[in-house]
Protein backbone atom coordinates (compact mmCIF):
# COMPACT_ATOMS: atom_id res chain seq x y z
CA UNK A 1 0.00 0.00 0.00
CA UNK A 2 2.60 2.40 0.58
CA UNK A 3 3.62 4.81 3.57
CA UNK A 4 0.51 6.93 4.77
CA UNK A 5 0.03 10.28 6.01
CA UNK A 6 -3.10 12.18 6.95
CA UNK A 7 -4.36 15.23 6.31
CA UNK A 8 -6.82 18.00 8.12
CA UNK A 9 -10.04 18.92 5.56
CA UNK A 10 -12.30 21.72 7.09
CA UNK A 11 -15.84 20.88 6.57
CA UNK A 12 -18.61 23.77 6.21
CA UNK A 13 -22.05 22.17 7.19
CA UNK A 14 -25.20 24.84 6.61
CA UNK A 15 -27.51 22.39 8.74
CA UNK A 16 -26.09 21.06 11.47
CA UNK A 17 -24.00 18.23 10.43
CA UNK A 18 -26.01 16.39 8.21
CA UNK A 19 -24.86 17.92 4.61
CA UNK A 20 -21.23 19.28 4.70
CA UNK A 21 -18.61 19.70 2.39
CA UNK A 22 -14.99 20.33 2.14
CA UNK A 23 -14.35 24.33 2.14
CA UNK A 24 -10.38 24.23 2.94
CA UNK A 25 -7.54 21.76 3.77
CA UNK A 26 -4.54 22.48 6.27
CA UNK A 27 -1.34 22.24 3.98
CA UNK A 28 0.16 20.15 6.77
CA UNK A 29 0.34 16.36 6.83
CA UNK A 30 1.16 14.10 9.14
CA UNK A 31 2.64 10.90 10.15
CA UNK A 32 -0.54 9.56 12.46
CA UNK A 33 -3.72 9.26 12.78
CA UNK A 34 -3.39 10.13 16.22
CA UNK A 35 -1.19 13.51 15.67
CA UNK A 36 -3.95 14.29 12.79
CA UNK A 37 -6.35 14.09 15.93
CA UNK A 38 -4.69 15.69 18.04
CA UNK A 39 -4.28 19.10 15.64
CA UNK A 40 -7.39 19.13 14.65
CA UNK A 41 -8.64 21.53 17.30
CA UNK A 42 -5.84 24.37 16.57
CA UNK A 43 -6.56 23.69 12.24
CA UNK A 44 -10.53 24.71 13.61
CA UNK A 45 -9.46 27.73 15.20
CA UNK A 46 -7.15 28.78 12.21
CA UNK A 47 -10.16 28.34 10.23
CA UNK A 48 -13.15 29.46 12.21
CA UNK A 49 -13.73 32.62 9.85
CA UNK A 50 -14.98 30.38 7.08
CA UNK A 51 -19.12 31.73 6.83
CA UNK A 52 -20.61 28.43 8.02
CA UNK A 53 -23.14 27.66 10.40
CA UNK A 54 -21.21 24.48 11.85
CA UNK A 55 -17.32 24.10 10.90
CA UNK A 56 -15.92 20.24 11.16
CA UNK A 57 -12.43 19.58 10.98
CA UNK A 58 -11.62 15.85 9.94
CA UNK A 59 -8.64 13.75 9.41
CA UNK A 60 -8.48 11.71 6.17
CA UNK A 61 -5.89 9.17 5.64
CA UNK A 62 -3.89 9.58 2.14
CA UNK A 63 -1.18 8.06 -0.21
CA UNK A 64 -0.65 11.44 -1.84
CA UNK A 65 -2.15 14.63 -2.41
CA UNK A 66 -3.81 13.78 -5.27
CA UNK A 67 -5.37 10.58 -3.07
CA UNK A 68 -6.74 12.92 -0.30
CA UNK A 69 -9.41 14.37 -2.62
CA UNK A 70 -10.99 10.66 -2.88
CA UNK A 71 -10.37 9.21 0.77
CA UNK A 72 -12.97 8.56 3.37
CA UNK A 73 -13.17 11.08 5.91
CA UNK A 74 -12.62 9.29 9.05
CA UNK A 75 -14.85 9.95 12.59
CA UNK A 76 -14.45 12.08 15.13
CA UNK A 77 -14.53 15.15 13.84
CA UNK A 78 -14.76 18.67 16.27
CA UNK A 79 -17.02 20.71 15.67
CA UNK A 80 -17.25 24.65 16.05
CA UNK A 81 -20.86 25.85 16.26
CA UNK A 82 -21.65 29.52 15.47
Amino acid sequence: MGPVTYLIAILGCADGGASCSQVAQAPARYESAAACEAATGDVLAANSDLDFPTLLARCQATKSPAAAERAPVRKGAVVKEG
